[in-house]
């Protein structure tokens, strides 16, 4: 039946038919082939990365398991259970050591990991890191105190993986401007922790190191892009972290692990050696930001970092210290709140957790003043989907190329896949039965050109600013 069609398509005494069809069905073999060659390299290099995971892991605990034979008596418990500021006073006065502390948090790092699968990689050169704090004359802020950064955070020597196969191959040259500082301030990191693919999910699980687990319930999200701090930090295996947040990638997985967190101001930290996979978002920048279990200890990581150091190594950050008299002050504040934006569903007790901290400020004799976001559907529309998605999501799509897609993101991938007409038409329908979801497929449609992106970017009208949080 092939033949007779073949026959029928091809002008007689010019082609052999069945010359065509072995050759049709070897090239279909060859893209077969091709395909499955392909996926083969994908996961041994996936398998490679596991390996290598599980090794540091292993050296690590044996590590963990030489100085409990040497120190059999330390008090693991009291050691986990100080906050930060006294821990670091402990510290600085030497009646703790930071060898004691160090290897405390990697035990229980060891412990947490194993329960969520929150870390990516151990940092071995944190027994080097240990033997320098030790030789420095100075104390830094930080000094002695273990610190867990982000996956895509650069650490010299370790991988930036973002949970994609593709950054596999090439470890950091340099360490990031925000390590180089942590470090100077006396920080010993130790675990850089897991991510969602790309960081652009609020799950945070990838093809090659899996999901991360909620340490609360292992049946739920810790949240993304920085689920794997959220996890350990909220588990016990570190006592402070660094995140990122573009749109919510330090505040949820903080909201889900019952953890304090901040997104700084864009560039009030240097981002220098910490990039997301895709650059180039300008209008939407991304922020670095501590995580921890109280607002003290994000308090005194910010102290730390806001340094000269910061400010002579990346002379774009703004040179504004911490400003402690105004953190310390007890001045009443005139504060703004809303306890719903009018664009997202709220869910009762997130409705309550605003109530409850609007009447504990009140009773701190602060004043709060209500009031509702401006032109939010204009914002989170105009401002934000359609600046995120100008090219309609064909970098980040790009990312994924020659990689496995990780089930949780696949809805997305396959959503900007769908042709700009298609999404302007799925939108259209849309829009009367769920307005939030046709918003988004009309972003993602894009803009038609360059020319288009650049006068949708100066005839955007930005909201007045709110003076609603000034003293008194």
């Amino acid at each position: 039946m092939i033949l007779q069609s073949l026959r029928q398509l091809l002008p007689e005494r010019q082609v052999n038919p069945s010359a065509a069809l072995a050759l049709l069905c070897g090239s279909a073999a060859a893209v077969v082939v091709w395909k499955w060659l392909g996926k083969r390299q994908i996961q041994k290099q996936m398998e490679e990365a596991r390996r290598t995971r599980d090794e540091g892991v292993k050296n690590i605990a044996k590590a963990v398991q030489q100085f409990r034979e040497q120190v059999p008596s330390v008090q693991t418990d009291a050691i986990l259970s100080l906050p930060l500021l006294e821990l670091t006073g402990r510290l600085q006065e030497g009646s703790l050591s930071p060898k004691t502390v160090l290897y405390t948090y990697l035990e229980k790092a060891l412990e947490v990991t194993q329960q969520t699968n929150c870390l990516r990689h151990f940092i071995p050169e944190c027994e080097e890191q240990l033997r320098e704090i030790q030789q420095q004359r100075e104390k830094g802020l930080l000094c002695g105190i273990p610190v867990s950064i982000k996956d895509h955070i650069g650490h010299k020597g370790h991988l930036s993986t973002c949970g994609l196969v593709q950054r596999l191959g090439t470890p950091v040259q340099e360490d990031s401007i925000l390590v180089k500082v942590l470090k100077r301030q006396g920080a010993i990191l130790f675990a850089m922790t897991n991510v969602p693919q790309s960081l652009f999910n609020y799950d945070c699980s990838n093809p090659i190191f899996g999901q991360t687990l909620n340490p609360f319930n292992h049946q739920k999200s810790p949240g993304g892009s920085s689920g794997g701090e959220g996890a350990l930090i909220a588990a016990g295996g570190s006592i402070l972290g660094i995140g990122s947040d573009v749109g919510g990638s330090i505040r949820l997985p903080s909201s889900f692990c019952g953890l304090c967190g901040l997104k700084p101001t864009a560039e009030r930290l240097s981002l220098s050696g910490a990039g997301g996979p895709v650059s180039g978002i300008l209008a939407v920048p991304c922020a670095l930001g501590p995580m921890a279990r109280d607002v003290d200890s994000l308090a005194l990581c910010m102290k730390a970092l806001l340094c000269e150091e910061m400010f002579r190594l990346d002379p774009t950050v703004p040179p504004i210290p911490f400003d402690e008299e105004v953190y310390s002050s007890s001045a009443p504040l005139r504060v703004g709140y809303y306890d719903t934006d009018g664009y997202f569903p709220l869910p009762p007790c997130m409705r309550r957790a605003v109530q409850e901290t609007r009447g504990a400020l009140q009773a701190a004799g602060h004043q709060l003043v209500p009031f509702s976001p401006p032109r939010i559907n204009y914002v989170m529309t105009e401002l934000f989907l359609k600046t995120f998605f100008a090219d309609g999501g064909d970098a980040w799509l790009d990312l994924f190329t020659g990689d496995i897609v990780d089930p949780s993101l696949k809805p997305q991938v396959n959503s900007c896949k769908i042709p700009r007409l298609g999404k302007k038409l799925l939108a259209l329908i849309l829009k009367p039965l769920f307005p939030r979801l046709a918003d988004y497929l009309s972003a993602l449609g894009g803009m038609r050109s360059v020319k288009e992106m650049w006068n949708h970017q100066h005839e955007i009208e930005l909201p007045s600013p709110l003076q609603c949080c000034t003293t008194s």
